[in-house]
């Protein structure tokens, strides 16, 4: 409840001051947070997964549907899985260079692996809502919240395999490409699977309430199973949104049912991603940061690089493809990606021997804060300079009609 009331009351305040929500929460749980005033949950991979990602994975997939994934397929895949890797292999080469070179030693080689790894996954939530405030173009919006969708799969996968492989498991190259097809792979299938079994129940009935209880089945169901099976559930939950968001519009479903399921989902995107973001302020202990500015700055500037000089490739390597990124939409894509909460859980999960856990604990809290603030604070004026800004207003006749269905 007390999340829910400062949630309340930093929405009323960025809506007063025109900030963006997402940024404004971070910036309350950091104050919060570090005034010591005890009501701070921990946020654990345990109440990640068993609350917030699935929910939160399946309302973006759920919007997005399998046609936005159709038309940006190769773009999207392109980032979300090579694209994962080489960001991982470039990150971690800038940072242990920029390191060696300041002379510090608080990060070998194979640290700087599983830092890429854990930080490889973005987290769009900020900059979606900044799209929709903004009105950019429908295919940019796509593209930024598709790949972030499947790379929070790829990277969770990636980094289990770099930990093991740390921990001393004999996986080599092959071993470990047939690890990531199985564990990606056939988390998809059950995604697929869960989805349509729940699109199939709901063609035959047209009642909200239990449609919406069908979508929650799917959401946390796939999730669940998948992660039962040591398979994906992050996949497995975003591919069994993909399926019940592209067909939720049956000859059965009326309207009034339709509207129904779309604003349960819209609360409970609002209601986790307010718990989420001020969760991860509550983590976060300033004086932990300030103490580590100069290897923060290196790690963030090694995230970055990471991120530009791969969607410069990918840029380049679609440019004569229908699928062709302007390279406008380019400078987007590389500033969108901001981190956030799951790469704050991964590092957690770090065994407490795992060598330099401290210092990587440090530089993820560092990286997902400075990101969420720097690069969610002047996104909008980016996006404006870019001319990709319609400034949509709000369409009254469409309200109307729909409040009224």
């Amino acid at each position: 409840m007390g999340l829910f009331v400062v949630a309340t009351a930093v929405a009323l305040a960025a809506r007063r001051w025109k900030l963006p929500y997402t940024i404004a929460l971070v910036c309350a749980g950091l104050g919060l947070g570090n005034a010591n005033l005890g009501f701070a949950s921990p946020l654990t991979k345990d109440v990640l997964y068993g609350i917030f990602l699935p929910g939160l994975l399946f309302e973006a997939a759920f919007h997005l549907g399998l046609g936005a994934f159709r038309r940006n397929k190769w773009a999207i895949l392109s980032l979300a899985v090579p694209g994962v890797i080489a960001a991982i292999a470039v990150t971690a080469a800038v940072l242990v260079a920029a390191m060696r070179a300041a002379g510090i030693t608080a990060l070998t080689v194979m640290g700087g692996v599983v830092f890429g790894a854990l930080i490889a996954a973005t987290d769009p939530i900020a900059v979606v809502s900044l799209f929709k405030t903004l009105g950019v173009p429908k295919r940019l919006a796509e593209l930024v919240e598709g790949e972030s969708l499947l790379n929070d799969g790829t990277g969770v996968v990636l980094f289990s395999l770099v930990v093991a492989f740390a921990g001393g498991a004999e996986l080599g190259l092959g071993g470990a490409i047939v690890d990531f097809v199985r564990i990606a792979g056939l988390g998809a299938v059950v995604g697929v699977g869960v989805g349509v079994v729940a699109v199939k129940v709901s063609a035959r009935i047209d009642d909200a309430a239990i449609e919406i209880t069908l979508t929650t089945i799917a959401a946390y169901g796939s999730f669940v199973i998948a992660e039962h099976f040591a398979l994906s559930g992050v996949i497995a939950t975003v591919v069994a949104g993909m399926v019940c968001g592209s067909f939720s519009s049956t000859p059965s479903t009326s309207a009034t049912t339709r509207v129904a399921v779309l604003a349960f989902w819209d609360y409970a995107a609002f209601a986790l991603n307010s718990a989420v973001f001020l969760l991860i302020g509550f983590q976060v202990k300033l004086r932990d940061l300030a103490d580590a500015i100069g290897p923060i700055l290196m790690a963030y500037f090694a995230v970055t690089v990471g991120r530009a000089a791969v969607i410069s490739v990918v840029t380049l390597l679609l440019r004569a493809t229908r699928e062709r990124i302007p390279w406008s939409w380019a400078v987007i894509l590389t500033w969108g990606g901001l981190r956030g909460a799951l790469s704050m859980v991964l590092v957690l999960t770090l065994p407490s021997s795992f060598p330099h856990r401290g210092a990587l604990v440090t530089l993820t809290y560092g990286v997902v804060i400075l990101s969420i603030l720097v690069q969610g604070l002047t996104m909008a004026p980016l996006i404006r300079a870019l001319g990709l800004s319609s400034e949509l207003e709000r369409d009254e006749v469409y309200e109307a009609l729909r409040g009224g269905l």
